[in-house]
């Protein structure tokens, strides 16, 4: 499931410690790895970092793109559905250029699943509007065009982890990434100020006549 959409299931997460920590997925570059299109991990590795480092979690990360395209790489996105129409063979996945990286990703979305499974990873941090690992939002057919489009739905990777029973969150969720820095640190306490994507102004905009609830 998609927690942000089902608070509770992230409320009933057990409660880890240093001795049993949390068995966390997370996407290479939230993790700090240099593996995003342009060799870098697009900023997006410090705002993690005090999270993922702390003793009551365990980390693996793995990114499904670089496994599958290689870094540096063309853009790659969904054109005709989201992650599980692709699976479906329903929609493909296509670079700016127009080539099919359909299979490629669909390899790549099978190689994070067995890091996954062999971590017994309990939760995934995603990164949000990736073909790969978008669990809120995915871009609707390319991306590097004047008015880009987006799905409020999920990656092939994501997909995949969603039906072999991994729940997930992105980067973008503040509340429920803060919720969880307060299980995985007791000391910490919650701001109850804070939103996760899905409840944006941009998001609702957007969406609220079509999102879907998980």
């Amino acid at each position: 499931m998609r927690l942000p959409h089902h608070p509770q299931a992230l409320a009933a997460l057990r409660a880890p410690s240093a001795r049993e920590p949390l068995r966390l997925l997370v996407s290479g570059c939230l993790a700090g790895r240099p593996c995003g299109v342009n060799g870098s991990d697009y900023g997006l590795g410090a705002p993690l970092a005090t999270l993922l480092a702390l003793p009551a979690v365990s980390v693996a990360a793995f990114c499904p793109e670089e496994q599958a395209l290689g870094t540096p790489r063309t853009m790659p996105d969904i054109h005709g559905g989201d992650g599980h129409d692709v699976l479906d063979g329903r929609a493909r996945v296509l670079d700016e250029h127009g080539r099919d990286l359909t299979e490629r990703m669909i390899a790549g979305a099978k190689a994070m699943l067995e890091v996954a499974l062999a971590h017994r990873a309990e939760l995934a941090l995603l990164t949000d509007m990736s073909a790969a690992c978008g669990s809120q939002v995915v871009s609707a057919g390319c991306r590097l065009v004047a008015e880009r489009r987006f799905t409020p739905s999920v990656g092939v990777a994501t997909a995949l982890l969603l039906r072999n029973g991994i729940p997930v969150l992105s980067q973008r969720d503040h509340r429920s990434l803060d919720r969880l820095r307060a299980l995985l640190d007791p000391e910490h306490q919650p701001d109850a100020a804070l939103r996760d994507y899905h409840e944006t102004e941009w998001y609702l905009a957007t969406f609220a006549p079509r999102a879907p609830g998980a």
